[in-house]
């Protein structure tokens, strides 16, 4: 009962944890810890742990994928340069500055490492949580960075643990190969699911086609820990393909159920997980000596300090020497001013993959003996993760108003999209009412409603009618809606005087939904 017991306690921390965010003003992720730091002291919930192995075969293909195919390709190659960078290198210069630490505090060189390739890569959950905020071109650097760092971190700590349990020696030949099998591998592996899924995407029944999508990011990993590739990167991979080619095969009821799918189903995992992250700190308190408690938070703040150093230090030496070695005119467009860097350093948020990382530490090593320091490793990147949360991530706000970044264009291209589709289907409407033997009636309909349409986009994009365009639009917005409830409620009415059945209920309730969805534009909260 134990399981049943925790997976109602988390849900119910979720919606505590929606409900109290907005009234505390602090980021959802933090309230969630927090909820479930307190769900700790529950006697039956003392002994739920975050389940590493779940972590990272069940939620993290999962989000990962979702992440990659909500991700800009065309701001990912744009700056491709400085993700790659920061997904492989940084994750090496902070794994091994954090083990430098954790040697100068006394520990052996084996175990440091260990602890920094956990703590080396920042997390996809959190940046997608508490940066959600900045702008597009940020953003993509930052979440495209946290989608392939892990990848880089996971080799290196394999390695590292391989070390400390006395099963493999670490050389610069065995780093460059198993990184090389991890890289080419999963980048293969991650094209050819990616095709694949993206061929059973066509499938016309809709929900077999979204099990379909479903199941392609663990196949994605599955195949590549198989032949000891980067599970991590097959699923990128796969994801940023499918996001290109799922919008051209799938059909438009599949898009839509896998949207409220993935959205909710999402959104259940990233709250799951930081609600175990706080319900393992009560599980990792009480695992240490009362004697290392104080050295444990010591080191813990000396290691939280170091990967803002390093990763500020990191974002200024690259761009020095980027901008120092290229000096194209296209690459001078591309530069980001100061405060965009100094914020950039302030945005690593490590998270549950840390954790699960410091969880899957062998409780042994060879010969039996008990892992060293293995309670103290988990101990400090449970500290870490919360400063990341509970300091930089109220911080954050204050960075992005600081940095004073550049607005996106995203609103201009949309009104440029919509502008433009209205246009090419008015020039060809004529030929395709031809082609469809539609009567002139309904083809002049069409194309006045079309006409219509333009007009409007085109109002919209005039500052000079803007204060007007958009007091019109709005009075729209909120006629409309208030017609829609009237329609809700005359066919509530009906339903109760037995006039109408369920289903008919539903069906049209769906559709009122769907157009106050548009309406409004709301967004899952």
């Amino acid at each position: 009962m134990l399981a049943l017991e925790a997976i109602v306690a988390i849900g119910v921390a979720l919606v505590i944890a929606a409900a109290a965010a907005p009234r505390l003003r602090i980021p959802l992720a933090l309230v969630q810890v927090i909820v479930g730091v307190l769900l700790g002291f529950i006697p039956a919930l003392r002994d739920v742990q975050l389940p590493s192995e779940a972590v990272l075969l069940l939620f993290l293909p999962a989000l990962l994928f979702w992440e990659s195919v909500t991700t800009s390709l065309r701001e990912t190659r744009r700056y491709l340069r400085v993700i790659v960078l920061n997904g492989t290198l940084l994750v090496f210069a902070t794994a091994f500055a954090v083990a430098g630490v954790g040697v100068w505090f006394g520990m052996p060189w084996a175990i440091a490492l260990v602890m920094g390739a956990a703590l080396a890569p920042t997390d996809a959950t959190a940046v997608g949580t508490l940066a959600s905020g900045l702008p597009l071109r940020q953003r993509t650097v930052l979440r495209a960075e946290s989608l392939i760092n892990d990848g880089t971190a996971l080799v290196v700590y394999g390695l590292a643990v391989g070390v400390a349990v006395g099963s493999a020696q670490l050389t610069p030949l065995s780093v460059t190969w198993d990184l090389a099998v991890s890289y080419v591998g999963g980048v293969a592996i991650g094209f050819a699911v990616g095709f694949l899924g993206a061929y059973l995407r066509r499938i016309r029944i809709t929900v077999a086609s979204n099990v379909a999508m479903i199941m392609t990011p663990f196949l994605a990993f599955l195949a590549a820990e198989l032949v000891h590739a980067s599970g991590v990167l097959a699923v990128v991979v796969c994801g940023l393909l499918m996001s290109q080619r799922g919008p051209r095969v799938a059909r438009p009821e599949a898009r839509d159920q896998a949207l409220s799918f993935w959205t909710l189903t999402t959104y259940i995992l990233n709250g799951a997980l930081f609600v175990l992250i706080g319900l393992e700190l009560q599980v990792v308190v009480r695992d240490l000596p009362s004697g290392d408690l104080g050295f444990g938070i010591l080191l813990g703040v000396i290691v939280w300090i170091a990967l803002i150093v390093v990763r500020l230090a990191w974002t200024f030496i690259t761009t020095g020497l980027i901008r120092t070695l290229d000096r194209r005119p296209y690459q001078r467009t591309l530069r980001a001013p100061t405060r965009a860097l100094v914020m950039n350093a302030f945005a690593g948020y490590r998270g549950a993959v840390s954790l699960a990382a410091a969880l899957a530490i062998p409780l042994t090593i060879e010969g039996g003996a008990p892992f060293p320091m293995r309670d103290l490793v988990v101990f400090v990147t449970a500290v870490v993760i919360v400063l990341t949360l509970a300091v930089q991530g109220p911080l954050f706000p204050l960075l992005i108003r600081w940095a004073r970044l550049p607005a996106d264009s995203e609103a201009d291209e949309r009104l440029l999209a919509q502008t433009e589709a209205t246009r090419a289907a008015l020039a060809a409407l004529p030929d395709l009412a031809a082609s469809l033997g539609v009567d002139d009636e309904v083809r002049d309909r069409v194309a006045q409603e079309s006409e219509q349409h333009l007009a409007a986009l085109q109002a919209d994009g005039e500052t000079a009618d803007g204060a007007e365009t958009a007091r019109t639009k709005e009075q729209y917005r909120r006629l409309r809606l208030a017609a829609m409830q009237v329609k809700r409620d005359t066919v509530l009415r009906l339903r109760d005087e037995q006039r109408i059945d369920d289903t008919v209920v539903r069906a049209l309730q769906t559709q009122l939904d769907l157009e106050e969805i548009r309406l409004t534009g709301r967004q899952l909260e």
